[in-house]
């Protein structure tokens, strides 16, 4: 059992690995490869067990971010609790190896399991997709034509297909059709990512905008980073009027409009005098209307994580509030059990989450928003880019210091360009921002914890993707197909073990 388990382990760190900010992604299929090995053949029991370890390898490392001021009590438990969850899908995954043409069941119960771990427990937790490992990668064309599920059927394809093939040279299989067959698994997906790579868009439909993403950092890392607020909305103000000083200078084009990070005025403006004329201030200075994310108390008393369309001399018009709220951030699930274990659950929150989708008009642009954890969840970005020429994604990684959540977030924000169409600005309350293009590459972003403002003309683009168009409707259609062939394979053990031994 050693040298299956220790493969199993390489494989998760191998996908790992694989994740940015390296870019090494061809690294996943050949972790999916050493995975795909060792579960050939094997019964769900042992599935179980060696996934168990393939998750380890892969998310303990790739989540260590959870746990940078906390420690392990956040971190170790939530890696278990998704290495668990992707466990049982290679459990399943093992049922049906032993099935004819086995990568392609495998690979379509893979992206079942991702589907699941998306929306289960506490309201699912889809941050470690196969596919946000990929912004490098040839795969990443694939994004536009089934989203995130493609490509992670594409990638799982090719690394079960070339275990099966490297596996049938092993096993002493040297028929060319049986080779041919199992080469194809592996040659099908990257061919079909090529074959992609025609349907990213990247000119301007309608038009072009100027784009400021303000970075103003924030004192210090930590989670008393709510304690900072004042400071953080000073920063952010004088970044801005920075910003206008160098416009009035002629060292930087004019913004149509400027971004402001999530958490940029965690003081409510609406309520507190001074912040309101701060703001103010500042969109009468860089004369563009900002995107302000700000937290803001409800007559009920409980807050709400918003972003506001401030325009000069008016204030704000308009306003939209954050829908995927961060469980164990934002707010605590069963907050009295797991007291028993630790007091830091009394630092989440109690934020109230918004009901819809909103788009601001900015001069000439239509702003489709999304505000940081929400990027990891397919349905949220897709509801919010309808009706936009353009993706704003304001987030607050200052509670995570200078480890790779801020890479892997940035990575999320390219597969969703891809995605949908759309150019996408990031900005980040102390890094890393970011402007990318509709084909995923980045044009600029800054360093971590420095006050940064990044300005540049983007595309403004209407047309929707084959992948919007098409909704969740490819990932339906992959679980039900790996789900039936599981339940064939079921069945078609237990009529094998009931038939009459020779």
């Amino acid at each position: 059992m050693l040298v299956p388990a220790l493969l199993s382990v390489l494989g998760g760190v191998l996908a790992y690995l694989a994740e940015p900010p390296r870019t090494v992604w061809w690294l996943a299929p050949i972790g999916l490869a050493l995975l795909g090995w060792v579960l050939r053949g094997r019964r769900a029991k042992a599935g179980f067990g060696y996934g168990f370890l393939f998750g380890l390898g892969y998310l303990v490392p790739l989540l260590a971010w959870t746990g940078v001021f906390v420690g392990p009590v956040a971190w170790l438990p939530l890696s278990a609790v998704c290495a668990l969850l992707l466990a049982l899908a290679c459990a399943a995954i093992s049922v049906v190896s032993k099935l004819p043409a086995w990568p392609l069941w495998a690979a379509l119960l893979w992206v079942a399991g991702e589907t699941f771990r998306a929306v289960f427990p506490f309201g699912g937790f889809p941050w470690p997709k196969l596919a946000f490992g990929q912004p490098e990668g040839i795969y990443l064309p694939l994004a536009a034509v089934g989203g995130t599920p493609l490509i992670a059927f594409a990638v799982t394809l090719t690394g079960f297909g070339l275990a099966a093939f490297v596996r049938g040279l092993a096993d002493g299989e040297r028929t060319v059709g049986m080779l041919v067959a199992r080469a194809l698994a592996v040659m099908i997906p990257v061919a079909a990512a090529f074959a992609s790579a025609p349907l990213v868009g990247t000119d301007a439909q309608a038009g072009t905008v100027t784009v400021a993403a303000v970075q103003g950092n924030v004192p210090r890392a930590g989670l008393d980073f709510n304690a900072q607020r004042r400071a953080v909305l000073d920063n952010h103000v004088r970044r801005t009027e920075q910003l206008a000083a160098d416009v009035k200078a002629g060292r930087v084009p004019k913004p149509d409009i400027v971004i402001w990070p999530e958490n940029s005025s965690d003081i409510d403006p609406l309520r507190n005098p001074d912040a309101y004329s701060e703001i103010n201030q500042a969109a009468i200075d860089v004369g563009a209307p900002i995107a302000v994310g700000a937290v803001l108390v409800g007559d009920d008393g409980n807050p709400r994580n918003t972003v506001l369309l401030w325009e000069p001399g008016k204030g704000p018009v308009d306003r939209y509030t954050k829908r995927q709220l961060q469980p164990f951030g934002e707010t605590m699930p069963m907050r009295s059990f797991f007291r028993l274990f630790t007091s830091a659950v009394d630092r989440a929150g109690n934020f109230v989450a918004g009901d819809k989708p909103v788009v601001f008009t900015m001069g000439n642009a239509r702003v489709a928003l999304d505000t940081c954890y929400e990027v990891a969840f397919d349905g949220v970005v897709r509801d919010s880019i309808a009706g936009s020429t353009i993706l704003a994604v304001p987030t607050n990684n200052a509670t995570f210091g200078r480890t790779e959540m801020t890479y892997q977030q940035l990575a999320m924000d390219r597969v969703r360009a891809v995605e949908h169409g759309r150019a996408v600005v990031v900005a980040a309350t102390s890094g890393v921002s970011a402007l990318v293009r509709p084909d995923g590459s980045v044009i600029e972003q800054t360093e971590l914890f420095t006050p940064a403002a990044l300005v540049e003309r983007l595309p403004l683009r209407t047309a929707t993707t084959l992948s919007d168009r098409l909704g969740a409707t490819p990932e339906w259609v992959m679980d039900a197909a790996g789900l039936l062939a599981l339940a064939a394979a079921v069945a078609l053990g237990r009529r094998r073990s009931a038939s009459p031994q020779e």
